[in-house]
């Protein structure tokens, strides 16, 4: 018997089915490989980024997931060469699609008792995705973003429902705009109500300021922090003598 048309598990009609303890014997999910291209280049070489995403929410199967990872790999190689792109496709499928086997044979009848006892065994992976969620994201060079938003274009033929090629004003995967991004890599900016520096992180960046996550335990008083001057927060139990 072959494989069943997706229509029958693209709406995310159930609770999440995942791996676990109690659901044993899953198969492997078709893609491995979740990062393709220059994926190790820093942050700074590849300005230009592109995003497919999505328009619906519905289930995408690993072996989609994959056959819209190759094409896109493909284009972006034939167009501006190996060493000038990273793709990262952004879903994971965790998500078990299950089936319940119905026999064709002559004298089927006999073996089978129709809807009862009618939940299935494990027969495939998929990713959820939500209505604008990332599913995937080329960055490359300015010169290659043309071509990125065509390989995208491309991966669309692979999945089911609507998706959107977007092509993103940040610089790279990081989330600062391009223009803002090149003046915190020299100089002080304003980010969302904290003053610092952008510092290179691999593929992505670090936001430095003096100004940390728990302003307490470095001793500061701070609203944000739920503090009150003067009354002792368990969050400052640290900072007692200071």
């Amino acid at each position: 018997m072959g494989r069943r048309p997706w229509k029958c598990s693209r709406y995310c009609k159930n609770k999440p089915y995942i791996k676990s303890r109690y659901c044993r014997g899953v198969p492997e999910s078709k893609i491995k490989i979740f990062d393709v291209g220059k994926k190790r280049t820093p942050c700074d070489v590849f300005p230009a980024c592109v995003h497919l995403l999505s328009l619906e929410k519905e289930q995408i199967s690993s072996e989609s997931l994959e056959a819209a990872r190759i094409t896109a790999n493909k284009h972006m190689i034939n167009q501006v060469g190996k060493d000038n792109f990273h793709i990262r496709v952004r879903l994971h499928p965790y998500n078990i699609i299950r089936i319940n086997k119905m026999l064709t044979c002559a004298g089927a009848d006999r073996l089978q008792t129709g809807m009862r006892g009618a939940y299935g065994k494990p027969y495939g992976l998929c990713a959820r995705v939500k209505i604008n969620q990332v599913m995937i994201s080329i960055r490359t060079s300015l010169k290659g973003e043309e071509h990125a938003a065509e390989a995208l274009r491309k991966s669309k033929a692979k999945f089911p429902g609507r998706q959107l090629v977007f092509i993103s004003r940040n610089w790279g995967f990081t989330p600062f705009p391009k223009d803002m991004f090149q003046e915190g890599r020299v100089e002080e900016i304003e980010w969302r109500g904290a003053t610092g520096r952008v510092v290179a992180d691999g593929v992505g960046t670090k936001f430095r300021s003096g100004k940390g996550v728990r302003l307490s335990k470095q001793g500061i008083y701070h609203k944000s922090s739920g503090d009150i001057k003067g009354i002792n927060n368990e969050a400052m139990r640290f900072n007692y003598d200071l």
